[in-house]
């Protein structure tokens, strides 16, 4: 046995994929435990975690050709922070074969098989640092499984004596797999590779998620390169296309080469809803057609697309001489339409992929949702009765059978980037496989991977390799004979009737989007994110979540546009502009009205002002009020609504105290006082000048006093005279 490099960062979510049970050593000669993933039970009787943990397959993917020699795989990982020591493991194989798929759950879900082991071998196991793990590998000779007729068997492998510093005793751990002893003959098997991708805001990928997917180790990047070289039917959800063709010309490089990619693989395709929406809650909720996006048009970014070359004119000269009609110019660019962007090039029609749990009713509402009733239902076996192969029939309704078993153990495989466990639930796809191609050999069969967006290229690539018939798709499932099969799943109607109550929003969003010059900016974005809300890919807590999401957005979107509450305003004079704030936090401009109406006569205001708030803003509109004889308290009723009367917001209530006869009194006190400081500057001004010419005049005597005495003189003797 040769051990591998260790393996460093594990994930430590193997506790609940290995299969493999942990067990004293004397519980272990009692019984073999173990259920896929080593789980800890020291012979102390405590919750401890283990210090190891084992991981077991055999054969090429869990398969051998029966008569030959194989190997079997053993993963020793270690989840501690301190080193384990070596130890011994030991592979047994049970030779009475698992009959059926309830056999094959028993054995790896409880460890429980009809029959006993023998042992196919041991050895000894490296040490394994902490954190860390090391693989390693036993020969298994042709002879040890001579005898060994086609079909699935239990095997299982035990290690023992590995331990930490820490632990006085080392603990036995077990882990459980399938051997499949393949047949000469198989039936051809299908796989189907769903392609989505879910944008943060609910409604289309941006320019930048694109970038990211679409890199070279991006998300879609992967998918690419993981059905590439395989005969894997595309699920592709429109709405990816749809995001790319909207950019135009403006989309990376990176996305344009992604979408060229897509369209040149040779892989049959269909299209998923749009936004992978649930064709079977469309028909729960009673609606007459599958959900579309209102229209895409606000998506499409017009700078990726050029008014098309002008048509070079014939050089040929026309046999008449009518003059010809010039063509006329077009006002910028010409864009795509809404199936112009959504076509997935090369899809399959008539197909709908939706949650399984549909009644009767159901599956005849897809044939009118199609319109030509060519509908083929792709549905799991975990909701029929008597499916035996990849094509069904029920009454006239045509259907595909999801193989649910083998179909949720490759769904793991895909999802799986430790190349150990991987191997692990490929053992378990080819074990149900194997079986239900025993109970008919020659009927095709068909896969369904799960909708998971985190598949790494490797992990898809070797899941689709390991079932996958090369050359054999949808067409040859299509093509096969169709068996009589009946639903026995029963319907949840829970989603029907939530997908309604976000419908009847819809409606209420709808009149409030009268606001906008044009409403699909608001609408169509809604109208996605509804549709992803019902997504197949949900689960009951991702659709709640989802459900809470819509409904959340609805509120904010409803209140995003309203009056403030505003403090009490003072009007002092007989005619003013009122100024009233309205907050818009919506990223387009608004267009309101706001209806003013006084509790009072005394104040006259204009009724109606219409009005447009610029985005993510809080704009002042002002109203013009005239205030009447009389003053006081005066409340004013403030209410918006859109330009065709919807109404907005809640009404606003704004107190203005009215002082209008203060402009009077104010100006009669200015003219007053203005009177008062023009009188009184008069006075100072006559009484100024008046002292100035005194002191003139006593100063011209002060300078000439003989003149003064001569001129009393003269006076004298003209008196005398």
């Amino acid at each position: 046995m040769t051990a591998t490099t260790p393996e460093n960062g594990l994930r430590p979510r193997f506790r609940r994929l290995a299969r493999g049970t942990v067990v004293s050593a004397i519980a272990l000669a009692l019984c073999g435990l173990g259920a896929g993933s080593a789980a800890a039970d020291s012979d102390s009787a405590t919750d401890e975690s283990p210090a190891a943990e084992l991981v077991l397959t055999a054969g090429v993917r869990g398969t051998v050709t029966p008569g030959s020699a194989t190997t079997a795989s053993l993963t020793v990982i270690n989840d501690d922070t301190a080193a384990l020591s070596a130890g011994r493991v030991t592979v047994e194989l049970n030779r009475t074969p698992l009959p059926d798929e309830t056999a094959v759950a028993s054995w790896l879900d409880e460890s429980e098989a009809a029959g006993g082991f023998t042992a196919l071998g041991s050895d000894a196991t490296a040490p394994v640092d902490p954190e860390s793990s090391v693989t390693s590998s036993l020969f298994i000779p042709a002879d040890t499984l001579t005898g060994l007729a086609p079909g699935v068997y239990p095997i299982r492998a035990t290690l023992t004596g590995a331990a930490t510093d820490a632990q006085e005793d080392a603990d036995a751990v077990t882990s459980t797999s399938v051997l499949v002893v393949s047949a000469a003959a198989k039936p051809p098997v299908a796989v189907l590779v769903p392609i989505t991708a879910t944008p943060a805001d609910g409604a289309l990928l941006t320019a930048e998620e694109l970038n990211v997917l679409t890199a070279d180790d991006g998300r879609l990047t992967a998918v690419l390169e993981g059905v590439s070289g395989t005969s894997a039917v595309l699920a592709i959800d429109p709405a990816i296309p749809a995001a790319i063709n909207a950019l135009g010309s403006t989309a990376s490089e990176s996305t344009q080469e992604w979408l060229r990619q897509l369209e040149a693989l040779p892989n049959e395709r269909f299209a998923l809803q749009f936004g992978d929406a649930d064709a079977t809650t469309q028909a729960q909720a009673g609606l007459p057609a599958l959900l579309q996006p209102t229209t895409l048009a606000p998506f499409v970014n017009p700078a990726g697309f050029t008014n098309p070359a002008p048509e070079t004119p014939d050089p040929t000269p026309t046999p008449t001489d009518a003059p010809q009609p010039t063509p006329e110019p077009t006002d910028g660019p010409v864009l795509p339409d809404d199936s112009e962007l959504i076509t997935v090039d090369g899809a399959t029609p008539g197909l709908l992929w939706p949650r399984s749990d549909v009644s009767a009713a159901d599956l005849a509402t897809f044939a009118t949702y199609v319109g030509d009733d060519a509908v083929t239902t792709v549905l799991s076996s975990s909701a029929l009765s008597g499916a035996t192969g990849a094509r069904g029939a029920v009454g006239a309704q045509s259907v595909l059978v999801v193989d649910e078993p083998a179909s949720d153990a490759l769904s793991k495989a895909a999802n799986e980037p430790d190349a150990a466990i991987r191997q692990r639930w490929l053992a378990e796809a080819s074990a149900h496989l194997a079986l239900s191609a025993q109970a008919h050999p020659s009927v095709p069969r068909l896969i369904g991977l799960d909708r998971d967006e985190t598949r790494t290229a490797e992990a898809l690539s070797e899941a689709i390799s390991a079932v996958d018939s090369l050359g054999f798709g949808l067409s040859g499932v299509l093509a096969a004979p169709a068996a009589p099969v009946t639903l026995s799943a029963e319907p949840d109607s829970t989603r029907g009737t939530a997908l309604q109550r976000m419908l009847d929003s819809e409606v209420v969003l709808g009149e409030f989007a009268s606001i906008l010059d044009d409403r699909q900016l608001l609408l169509s974005p809604k109208r996605i994110q509804i549709m992803r809300a019902t997504a197949v890919g949900l689960g009951e807590k991702g659709f709640d979540e989802a459900m809470a999401a819509v409904n959340t957005a609805t509120t904010d979107t409803l209140n995003a546009v309203d009056i403030p509450p505003a403090s009490t305003i003072q009007l002092l004079s007989a005619n003013a502009d009122l100024p009233f704030s309205v907050r818009n936090d919506l990223p387009w401009p608004v267009n309101i009205r706001l209806s003013v109406h006084p509790s009072d006569p005394r104040l006259d205001v204009q009724s109606i002002t219409p009005w447009t708030i610029q985005p993510d803003s809080t704009t002042r509109v002002k109203v013009p009020v005239s205030a009447r004889v009389g003053s006081g308290e005066v409340s004013l009723r403030l209410e918006l609504s859109s330009p065709t009367g919807v109404e907005i917001s809640q009404p606003e209530t704004v107190r203005v105290s009215v002082r209008a006869e203060w402009e009077t009194i104010g100006l009669a006190l200015l003219g007053s006082l203005i009177v008062l400081l023009i009188g009184l500057g008069i006075i100072r001004t006559v009484r100024r000048r008046r002292r100035e010419a005194a002191e003139t005049a006593d100063g011209e005597r002060n300078k000439h006093p003989d003149a003064d005495a001569d001129a009393e003189s003269v006076a004298l003797e003209e008196s005398n005279e």
